[in-house]
């Protein structure tokens, strides 16, 4: 494995940990501002959309710069917003922060994702993707969890202070093990944008918005869902999220592994198997045992997601990775602001706690239908990449 993995690895450990360990405090920040947990939630939510903001807007202002220097400079965007979030003394400059950080968010894992999957033989892509999305499953096992302890036992603050300091460390990681890596000579913005008028790039991207966001419904309130309707304790969150990360590093391995073999089925199983473990977790969720073993299922048939849909946008975008790549971490955060939008809105109806698990199988079905279309599309018109990007379909491009 090139030590280049290691250190994007290692950034998406700091950047996971951030994304992910605010589910476990969400109600520690409710209480400390004195707001409800669906406005609490907005914190998910803005930082979702600041990922898709951020996503294509620093990729765009980076064009000029080597990519190992826009990683570099990412992080340090990150660890300012974590900084910031520790030290908000209101909910607005909490939120604020959040966004900041969440703005180096879609550009690392999309320049990331280029970087790696050039670093590796063409037959090893989708894997050598996977291996730096193992830091982000991995922050799920480690981070996360020991972030949320630390949050519910000595403040919150402390969390997001020991996050900024983890950016630091993956800013140096990067410095060190990075290899310089200069921006390919005569691309272009025109370029990259025309990647986009290839439906197979568009219907993939709705795939991830749709189907992390099925993910993203329940665990967004899953303090909530388990202290006030499974029954467990607020310390148990903590292993319930490492269960979760469990789940995620998992998929995320079996994803990389088979999306190399078999794409589109390897997407079928998963998001058909997701629509269906969310649907039970609505009845699974007032058992501790069947809730445990709901978490863990959806982490990893989430996960299992990722490294296939992030692969089939590169595939598509032949040529012009960089933006739609980025893009499409974004669309991954869509879909999480969407769904924890909708689940903050089932619960402030009266729906319950367990309402959000319906939204995301909804959402991971309707992904389903979308994988059956593309696929369908495909074999109909075998050369429409080539026909809707203007370009014959060449062998993937190594710079």
């Amino acid at each position: 494995m090139p030590l280049a993995l290691l250190a994007l690895a290692v950034g998406a450990f700091g950047i996971g940990t951030t994304e992910f360990v605010i589910m476990g405090l969400l109600p520690d920040i409710a209480a400390e501002y004195g707001v409800t947990i669906p406005t609490a939630g907005l914190l998910v939510t803005g930082y979702a959309l600041g990922v898709v903001i951020g996503a294509p807007l620093l990729t765009v202002l980076g064009n000029k710069v080597s990519r190992k220097r826009m990683l570099m400079l990412l992080m340090g965007l990150f660890v300012l917003g974590n900084l910031l979030s520790a030290v908000a003394p209101n909910f607005g400059l909490m939120l604020t922060g959040r966004i900041v950080a969440s703005l180096a968010h879609g550009s690392f894992f999309g320049i990331g994702s280029v970087v790696a999957a050039e670093l590796v033989a063409p037959d090893k892509k989708a894997g050598a993707i996977a291996t730096m999305f193992t830091g982000l499953t991995v922050a799920n096992i480690v981070g996360v969890p020991l972030g949320t302890f630390i949050g519910q036992t000595v403040g919150w603050r402390i969390t997001f202070a020991i996050v900024s300091a983890l950016g630091v460390v993956g800013l140096l990681g990067i410095a060190k093990l990075v290899p310089a890596m200069p921006r390919p000579e005569g691309t272009r913005l025109r370029g990259e944008l025309s990647a986009f008028r290839n439906p197979q790039v568009l219907l993939a991207m709705a795939m991830t918005v749709l189907g992390f966001g099925g993910v993203f419904a329940a665990i967004t309130y899953i303090a909530p869902m388990m202290t006030e309707v499974a029954g467990y304790s607020e310390g148990a969150v903590t292993w319930l999220l490492v269960l979760f990360g469990v789940g995620m590093f998992l998929g995320n391995l079996l994803g990389g592994r088979f999306a190399d073999r078999a794409l589109m089925p390897m997407l079928y199983a998963a998001l058909g198997g997701l629509a269906v473990v969310l649907a039970l977790f609505t009845v699974a969720a007032h058992n501790k045992i069947l809730a445990a073993i709901a978490i863990l299922l959806v982490g990893a048939l989430g996960f299992a997601t990722v490294p296939p849909l992030q692969k089939r946008v590169l595939d598509q975008a032949h040529g012009a990775p960089t933006l739609a790549s980025a893009v499409n971490i974004g669309a991954f955060n869509l879909g999480n602001a969407l769904a924890a939008w909708l689940g903050g809105l089932v619960i402030a109806a009266g729906l319950g706690y367990t309402a959000p698990n319906w939204v995301g199988a909804v959402l991971a079905a309707a992904a389903l239908g979308l994988a059956f279309w593309s696929a369908t599309l495909e074999r109909r018109i075998p050369a429409v990449e080539a026909s809707t990007a203007g370009a014959p379909v060449p062998a993937p491009v190594h710079h």
